[in-house]
C-alpha cells in the first residue's frame, strides 16, 4: 500500500483535495446528482486538448452552448476547466520529455519556442481583456459565430498539415524567422483565446507542424503553452468578470485532471494522423454548428 502511495502520491493527494471541497458542497447530495455527467465532459474535453495541442474550449463552447450559459459564463468556465486539464496535460507532456527526449534533438527547442510565444500569449490575453474590452464584448456577443468561423479555419489547416505528417525527418532548430512567427501568433493567438477560449495553442501546433518540427514535439509545446497561457486568463473572471460557474469547474474539472493524465497515451498510442483527422472532422463539424446557417 505504502509503495502505491509512493508511486502515485501527487494523484491521491488531489483526489483527496477533490473529496475535501466536494464534501463542503451545500447539499451535497444533490449538487453531485446533477453536476456528476459533467466529469465525462471534462475527460473528453482534456484528451481532445492535451492529444492535439488545441484547447478544451472546442469541446466546452458547443457544450455549454446547448446548455444556454451566456456567452461570458461559457468562456469563463471554460478556462477554468482548462486550467485544471491543461495543467494535468502539461506536466505529464513536460515528464515525458524529461524522461524520453531531453537530449532529443527534436525536442531541443521546447524551452526557446515557449519562451518566443508565452510572454506574447500572456499579453495578448491582458491587452484583449483589460484594454479592447469593447472589442471583446462585441466578439463574444456574437461567441458562436466567431468560434465557429475560427474551428472552421482551423480545421482546414488542420486537414493541410495531414500530408506534412508523413515526414520521416524533422527540423531541429527554430529559426530567426520562426521565433518571429512564434511571437507574432503567441500575440494575436492571446486575443483570439482571451475572446473564445481558444486559439494559441492550437495555431502554433498547426503552424510548428507545416514549418516541419516533430508532430508530438509541436503538441506537448502547444499544451505547455495553453496551460501557461490559461492561468494568465482566468485572473480576470474571478475578480472582475465573476462569470465562471463554479459547479460545472468542480466536476468537469476533475475530469479534465484525469483527461490530461492519459491523453499522451492516446497520442502515443494512435496514429498520429488519424488522430488529426478525426480531431478535425470534430472541430470542423462543431464549426458549422456554430454557425447562423446551420444552428
Amino acid at each position: 500500500m505504502s509503495e502505491f502511495f509512493n508511486a502515485h502520491k501527487y494523484k491521491c493527494m488531489l483526489l483527496l483535495a477533490w473529496l475535501v471541497l466536494l464534501s463542503v458542497q451545500p447539499e451535497m447530495p444533490a449538487l453531485l446528482v446533477e453536476y456528476v455527467s459533467f466529469v465525462f465532459l471534462g475527460v473528453l474535453g482534456a484528451i481532445f486538448a492535451n492529444a492535439t495541442g488545441a484547447g478544451g474550449g472546442v469541446v466546452f463552447v458547443p457544450v455549454f452552448n446547448q446548455l444556454a450559459l451566456s456567452n461570458e459564463t461559457i468562456v469563463a468556465t471554460s478556462f477554468g476547466i482548462q486550467c485544471c486539464g491543461m495543467t494535468a496535460g502539461a506536466i505529464t507532456w513536460y515528464k515525458h520529455y524529461k524522461l524520453h527526449h531531453q537530449n532529443d534533438a527534436q525536442w531541443s527547442m521546447l524551452s526557446k519556442g515557449l519562451a518566443c510565444a508565452l510572454p506574447f500569449s500572456i499579453a495578448g490575453i491582458l491587452i484583449a481583456q483589460f484594454l479592447l474590452g469593447q472589442y471583446t464584448d462585441a466578439v463574444q456577443s456574437s461567441l458562436h459565430l466567431y468560434f465557429g468561423l475560427f474551428s472552421i479555419v482551423l480545421a482546414l489547416c488542420i486537414y493541410g498539415s495531414v500530408p506534412l505528417m508523413k515526414r520521416t525527418k524533422f527540423k531541429e532548430k527554430l529559426l530567426i524567422i520562426d521565433a518571429f512567427a512564434l511571437s507574432v501568433i503567441g500575440l494575436a493567438g492571446g486575443v483570439v483565446t482571451a475572446w473564445l477560449s481558444v486559439g494559441v495553442g492550437e495555431l502554433v501546433a498547426v503552424y510548428l507542424i507545416l514549418r516541419g518540427f516533430n508532430i508530438t514535439f509541436a503538441i506537448a509545446l502547444a499544451v505547455i503553452l495553453s496551460a501557461l497561457s490559461v492561468w494568465s486568463a482566468i485572473g480576470y473572471h474571478i475578480a472582475v468578470s465573476g462569470a465562471v460557474y463554479w459547479q460545472i469547474v468542480l466536476f468537469a474539472g476533475a475530469g479534465a485532471v484525469v483527461g490530461g493524465m492519459i491523453a499522451k497515451h492516446v497520442v502515443l498510442f494512435f496514429s498520429p494522423v488519424n488522430l488529426k483527422i478525426f480531431f478535425a472532422s470534430w472541430v470542423m463539424i462543431m464549426g458549422l454548428a456554430g454557425l447562423p446557417l446551420f444552428a
